[in-house]
């Protein structure tokens, strides 16, 4: 897609605006910080320990208590290290906040947040990565509105969060769809504001979750709104990690501890719905059964790929991306992978979910 601007939108006021202080701070300056330990290339080369030393802790981003829970139900073995704090936080912006201040050592995101994290001139990681073949998103209309297709969101106003997953299957939806940047307006938000501007009209389109869709539809279908499906997929859902949380020995020897408890935890709940649905959706989110059955019936069957190949060029595709619409400057994401991780989550799942 060729770059064009559009208008009345600076990107760099843009990027601002969802950014807040701490970009501010940072200074948009497109360069990862450099660390003593990986040279400047992006990638630690100090080899794992096999053991995690005694005192070790994590603290460990569990969005809606999701991850948490998976361990509790699958009843997995104790992990060998101490989760200081489980975080209840998944928004990317978020996370790279906490990762600055420190708070958060792991975190669960699609692949654009480290690409932002990175554009930031914040130095993080990817150490696992759990391949997504379905699309986790539907784009939901107004109240009231006669858009219903990609094609009609020509001149409408769209709902975008540069750094985070739904901010990129827009884009790919309107690169499939033809249409350029200027075609439409992108209003500068995060995902947790994507509800209220659908319900205040102060936007005609916003990506939503599929766990977000079915309550959406249930107050609002009566009153004129739907959503609108798509083969667009956001292929990553990965952790990632603080280049100077892996570099510290014992910490790194936690995650690599954790990783194979991730997946395992993904692959429970993928193969247990029913108490998943009960568990999770009912009890914890407040979702009907019904709801929770239709959400699980869209679920991406867990892949962990032994390889990080794909991942990594679907990483740079998005990456650029964002970078021909003026978001973020051209760069190699192979400095975003630490591959002393690889693989490792392949090796703690039966073979059926590694590729």
């Amino acid at each position: 897609m060729p770059v064009s601007r559009t208008p009345g939108v600076d990107r760099r006021l843009f990027l601002a605006s969802l950014l807040g202080a701490a970009a501010g701070v940072a200074g948009l300056s497109g360069c990862a910080e450099s660390n003593a330990a990986t040279g400047g290339k992006g990638a630690s080369t100090a080899p794992l320990a096999d053991k995690v030393p005694a005192g070790t802790s994590l603290k460990i981003a569990s969005f809606q208590g999701a991850q948490q829970l998976q361990l509790k139900l699958a009843k997995l073995p104790e992990l060998p290290f101490t989760v200081s704090n489980w975080l209840n936080i998944g928004a990317g912006p978020d996370v790279i906040n906490a990762f600055r201040a420190k708070s958060l050592d792991v975190a669960n995101n699609a692949g654009i947040p480290p690409i932002q994290a990175h554009y930031q001139g914040f130095d993080a990681k990817i150490v696992a990565i759990n391949i997504t073949r379905k699309p986790n998103y539907v784009f939901a209309t107004k109240p009231g509105s006669d858009i219903e297709t990609v094609d009609d969101f020509r001149g409408k106003k769209l709902a975008f969060s540069q750094g985070q997953a739904q901010g990129v299957v827009l884009l790919r939806a309107l690169k499939k769809a033809g249409l350029k940047y200027d075609d439409v307006k992108l209003v500068p938000l995060t995902s947790n504001q994507f509800l209220t501007a659908l319900q205040s009209g102060q936007v005609d389109i916003a990506p939503l979750g599929n766990t977000q869709s079915p309550a959406y539809l249930k107050q609002y279908e009566s009153k004129g709104a739907r959503v609108i499906t798509t083969d667009v997929v956001d292929l990553l859902s990965l952790l990632w990690a603080p280049a100077s949380v892996l570099n510290d020995k014992a910490k790194a020897a936690a995650v690599a501890a954790y990783i194979p408890q991730w997946a395992q935890g993904l692959v429970w709940s993928y193969e247990n719905p029913d108490v998943w649905n009960e568990e999770f959706y009912v009890k914890t989110q407040n979702l009907t059964l019904d709801q929770a059955k239709s959400i699980t019936a869209l679920a991406n069957k867990p892949l962990f790929p032994p390889s990080w190949d794909e991942a990594i060029k679907w990483e740079q595709e998005t990456a650029d991306l964002l970078a021909d619409g003026g978001f973020v400057k051209e760069f190699d994401v192979a400095s975003l992978f630490d591959h002393r991780f690889e693989g490792l989550a392949a090796k703690s799942v039966a073979a059926e979910y590694r590729s």
